[in-house]
């Protein structure tokens, strides 16, 4: 079977992760599911000037108001899904339970079906809203990854910085990966 990820793409700022992270795995030939928001691809192309008819080939773009699709049922089998990044209106529709987009339909899917949720909220700072809504998507099984990227590997420019919160994503889904140097401690 080929390997396939869900990407949830949302409107939130730093969609350089989401493209990182796709452009990562369609190497790797993975089968990338790809469900944007409406912003999230306007966001995407705004930031990265990287319009979807440009995106590798082995991605596959599911429109979101599209219910019918495959990734919102269960049978459809999948290895997980990633929000990167994650706004938080989406965060919060996938905290409720609200399944009318196929995004936040996907992530509720992912969920009951016990396969990896990883959520990188990309907004700051939290109010109380946002915390109680990561609570609930935690307590649910999902992860939730801050776009918090370390400092120990000495970055050298802003792209070091994505492909250490990228590698992280992709630890959490045991893919191997070389995208920046492991801590090994200090000797």
């Amino acid at each position: 079977m080929r390997k396939h990820l869900i990407v949830g793409l949302t409107g939130a700022s730093g969609s350089i992760y989401a493209l990182t992270l796709i452009n990562v795995l369609a190497a790797m030939d993975w089968q990338i599911e790809l469900v944007m928001s409406p912003t999230g691809e306007k966001v995407l192309a705004y930031e990265t000037g990287v319009e979807r008819a440009a995106l590798p080939e082995n991605v596959h773009i599911h429109e979101n108001t599209n219910l019918f699709s495959s990734l919102a049922s269960g049978s459809y089998r999948t290895h997980g899904m990633v929000v990167i990044p994650c706004s938080m209106n989406t965060l919060g529709l996938m905290a409720t339970g609200t399944g009318d987009q196929l995004l936040a339909r996907a992530a509720q899917v992912t969920l009951k079906e016990r396969h990896p949720l990883v959520v990188v909220p990309r907004e700051m700072p939290y109010n109380i809203i946002h915390i109680e809504n990561m609570l609930r998507l935690a307590r649910a099984g999902a992860t939730i990854m801050p776009a918090s990227p370390g400092f120990y590997h000495h970055p050298q420019d802003i792209q070091d910085l994505v492909n250490h919160v990228v590698g992280r994503v992709l630890d959490q889904f045991g893919i191997e990966h070389t995208l920046f140097q492991r801590w090994t401690g200090l000797v």
